[in-house]
């Protein structure tokens, strides 16, 4: 594989399944990928803290559990992971993301912070600038990632729709004639 192979979400995912050491995550890591990154989150099992009918767990103690078993991750698989993202990034041109859930928490490690053009009429920028002015936002940037968020958890099976509907194309692209 190099950087202009045709490649897809499977095929990333297989790629560091393979690529990662048995038992690091107790099922097979979510992997996702856009033009620019690859994110690759994994589960780990959740600590076992003294309980019972007598002593329940309070929901507080198991995240603290659970952050300290991503950050002891984290820091323990540092330079393996280091070593993985930089043959990833050499053969799919994307730079690598981390990240690790445990019981109800989930922590990404480090993301890229991607830079968007974009072209907006006045109208538009008034929104932008009342999420400002009403303290929602920092600037303009952060008003319009603040926007995607929104859409994006209350149209996400709108959106879902329209990834699976390009993948069904992507499909059909790739099964066309060979023009080579």
């Amino acid at each position: 594989m190099t950087t202009t192979a045709v490649w897809s979400q499977a095929d990333v995912q297989s790629w560091f399944v393979g690529r990662m050491p048995d038992g690091w995550f107790s099922e097979i890591p979510a992997v996702s990928a856009d033009r620019e990154e690859i994110l690759v989150v994994g589960a780990l099992n959740p600590p076992t803290l003294a309980g019972g009918a007598d002593n329940p767990v309070e929901p507080d103690q198991l995240e603290v559990a659970c952050r300290a078993r991503i950050s002891g991750f984290r820091e323990d698989t540092r330079e393996q992971r280091m070593r993985m993202a930089d043959e990833a990034e050499r053969l799919w041109g994307r730079k690598v993301s981390w990240g690790a859930s445990c019981g109800p928490v989930e922590q990404v490690f480090t993301t890229q912070s991607v830079p968007v053009m974009s072209r907006l009429r006045m109208p538009e920028r008034a929104v932008l600038d009342t999420l400002i002015d009403a303290g929602v936002a920092r600037s303009r940037s952060e008003a319009l990632a603040w926007c995607v968020r929104l859409v994006g958890r209350h149209q996400g099976e709108w959106i879902d729709q329209l990834r699976e509907a390009m993948t069904t194309v992507e499909q059909v692209r790739s099964a066309g004639p060979d023009l080579a």
